[in-house]
């Protein structure tokens, strides 16, 4: 019996670690942006994750993240004090945008991820694509702007936004 419970003890410790030393964790991120239509680039940072990864075990991952919205940066100080006034993104009300994902998948050899991003006040579906190149996953959505309140020109698809991240993860 006691050789028993020493076997169980060590399956479980085994398997526990065996569990544990598959999650990998986001260390760090970078994210651009363009507003295609104004052909204006820039980045956002700020970027803090409790995103938890198992790339054996997909169901069981969570892509949560949020970056500040005061380090909108085009690169441009007149049109970044535009953007982060009330009129655009309210950096005064709403200091961060965030994200949470609610399915990881892989498609082929891209990861989906589908989750709600919040910016201000406004929560909407997104989907993310991923590919992973060594110890980073590099992902890209689009979203228009205006969704979310921030009316940029008056017509939707005017409001395009492509977003690409740069997150370097644990391996």
């Amino acid at each position: 019996m006691r050789l028993f419970s020493v076997i169980f003890v060590l399956f479980i410790g085994l398997y526990t670690n065996a569990i544990y030393s598959q999650q990998t964790k986001i260390k760090s991120g970078q994210i651009s942006f363009e507003f295609v239509s104004k052909k204006v680039k820039g980045t956002i940072g700020g970027f803090t994750s409790e995103s938890s990864i198992n790339l054996d075990n997909l169901e069981h991952s969570v892509f949560k993240g949020s970056v500040v919205s005061e380090t909108l940066d085009t690169n441009n100080g007149l049109r970044n004090w535009s953007l982060r006034s009330g009129k655009y993104f309210d950096v005064d009300d709403y200091p961060k945008i965030h994200f949470e994902s609610n399915e990881v998948r892989l498609s082929g050899e891209k990861l989906v991820v589908k989750g709600i991003l919040t910016i201000k006040e406004t929560s909407k579906p997104i989907t993310i694509t991923f590919s992973q190149k060594g110890n980073q996953l590099i992902g890209t959505t689009s979203l228009y702007s205006i969704d979310y309140g921030i009316k940029i020109k008056k017509k939707r698809e005017d409001n395009l936004v492509k977003v690409k991240m740069i997150f370097d993860i644990d391996n």
